[in-house]
């Protein structure tokens, strides 16, 4: 039986882990949304963990596969975070726009 990264390319790994993280780079750095923002942030995250399972499968190393597990689960530790401290935010400011948090320096 054929290997999948043999029939697919590494390339092809490459070139749409690129793309994902073009995609999230251009969310992060155009969007004011909080929200938007932070799902650009996972885009790009899930982008690198494409790339390194990708390779880790070339290299026939599951170290990769092991760090990509790892990664996720700091992903979700920081999506909570993240999500709580935005919730609060709204509390206190009836709005996630990033250009109206400049007001809450103390």
């Amino acid at each position: 039986m054929e290997n999948i990264l043999q029939a697919i390319g590494i390339e092809n790994y490459i070139f749409l882990s690129v793309m994902l993280f073009c995609i999230g780079a251009f969310g992060v750095l155009y969007r004011r949304n909080a929200i938007i923002m932070f799902m650009s942030i996972e885009i790009m995250l899930n982008a690198v963990n494409l790339l390194l399972v990708a390779f880790s499968t070339l290299h026939q190393d599951a170290e990769g596969q092991v760090f990509v597990f790892f990664s996720m689960a700091v992903a979700a530790a920081e999506v909570a975070v993240g999500l709580a401290i935005l919730v609060s935010i709204f509390r206190n400011t009836g709005s996630i726009d990033i250009d109206n948090l400049k007001n809450l320096k103390g």
